[in-house]
């Protein structure tokens, strides 16, 4: 089933009533339906997934395995749905009250809100109507029913194309969740019988991409050849904006303090220390036992002023009341350093880990300088609600088992 195959959301709407009711009938007057209406929904579905989800019997219908796991990805669905007609319906002028747990019929259709996120995506109304193949009137009367509905514009045209209104930008948060949600029930289905197949989606920082990530994807090749690995390198801010979408699964490096109210969960799996790199050949090894502070005339090569990096470097030239010097050039971007250290005498700041190879075959050295206080927790982050594919657990797991095996770079960190 590809993305633009998504499940039929009122037919699944039908399908958790009846698992709820445990009866179609029941079901049926809960939603003013014909019974049979009901049963076809359901029948539908079962066909759309290729599995039986209900046990019809004398005692009613009782889910099977595989209902169970397609009710248990349905509560996250409807949740992320119903939570969004609440949200409309408190902004409205004239407020319609949404019975909790109601959904209104605007938001039942999977192509119109697929159709929503595209045009967010595209800004261009040519270019979402291309995506799916029909024609921009289509798309247009899909965004005035969502519009309508919900009682607000969601839309704006300016210079730079069709934007998201700010409230705009809210309902797509939670489109973004249902429809996330939505792409995994295949493939929950498909573990039932021990195959894992889908896509999982890494927000890779710096920490985590040069020997873990890849372990971990080698390990999990093997097992699970179905399963394609897509990795986004955007900068945390961006990938923690993905995560909340459930765009990304999850995110791997450097951990970041994570409140309670942030919605998001650290689990930690190593931690690392930075050291100062240079090419093989550089002076600076040829001075014995230097201080940071016989470094400050370096042509340096720093994390960007934001990056929690960099704070703990600055950190050892303030702990000994010396200002810190100004970069020659910022970046995290490990193909730039590299480049840089190969061929200048300029000095890098960073894990080793991020240069492994390159210190392992002798490429580059690590000072013989003594670092303070710059251990950097390495692990995993991903949304403290909501049920992982299980693309994703399959990944998760091959990274908790490859940590074993990353080598320790020995620092000379202390602290």
């Amino acid at each position: 089933m590809s993305s633009k195959e998504l499940l039929n959301l009122a037919q699944l709407r039908a399908f958790r009533l009846v698992a709820d009711m445990g009866s179609a009938t029941r079901a049926a007057a809960a939603l003013f339906r014909a019974q049979s209406a009901v049963t076809r929904s359901v029948q539908e579905l079962e066909a759309a997934l290729g599995e039986p989800l209900f046990d019809r019997g004398p005692a009613g219908m009782l889910p099977t395995p595989a209902g169970r796991a397609v009710l248990q990805r349905s509560e996250r669905i409807f949740g992320e749905l119903e939570e969004l007609a609440q949200w409309c319906s408190a902004r409205q002028t004239r407020r319609r009250p949404v019975a909790e747990g109601a959904l209104p019929a605007y938001l039942l259709n999977t192509r119109r809100l697929q159709l929503f996120a595209a045009l967010a995506r595209h800004r261009h109304m040519p270019s979402a109507a291309k995506t799916f193949g029909i024609s921009q009137p289509a798309v247009s009367a899909a965004i005035r029913v969502l519009e309508s509905g919900a009682g607000m514009s969601l839309f704006h045209r300016s210079p730079r194309g069709i934007l998201l209104t700010a409230e705009g930008e809210t309902f797509l948060l939670y489109v973004r969740r249902a429809l996330n949600e939505l792409r995994h029930v295949p493939d929950d289905m498909a573990a039932l019988h021990g195959k894992i197949q889908g896509a999982v989606t890494v927000g890779a920082l710096p920490l985590g991409r040069t020997l873990i990530l890849p372990k971990a994807i080698a390990r999990l090749s093997v097992d699970n050849p179905g399963v394609r690995v897509v990795t986004d390198e955007s900068n945390y801010e961006a990938l923690v904006a993905g995560l909340r979408a459930g765009d990304i699964d999850f995110i791997l490096g450097a951990l970041r303090e994570n409140d309670a109210a942030s919605g998001l969960k650290n689990e930690r799996l190593m931690s690392d220390h930075m050291v100062l790199l240079v090419r093989r050949d550089h002076p600076l090894l040829r001075v014995r036992e230097p201080g940071i502070t016989d470094l400050r005339d370096a042509q340096w090569i720093l994390p960007r002023s934001h990056a929690p990096a960099r704070a703990l470097f600055e950190a050892q030239f303030k702990r000994m009341k010396v200002k810190p010097p100004q970069p020659t050039v910022e970046t995290a971007d490990l193909a730039v350093i590299r480049g840089l250290l190969l061929g200048t005498d300029m000095v890098a700041a960073l894990s080793a880990q991020q240069l492994h190879y390159e210190v392992e075959s002798g490429q580059l050295a690590v000072l013989d300088v003594a670092l303070h206080n710059t251990r950097r927790d390495i692990g995993l982050t991903v949304r403290a609600v909501g049920t992982p594919s299980p693309a994703a657990r399959a990944l998760i797991d091959a990274i908790r088992l490859s940590v074993v095996d990353v080598p320790r770079t020995v620092s000379l960190a202390s602290g």
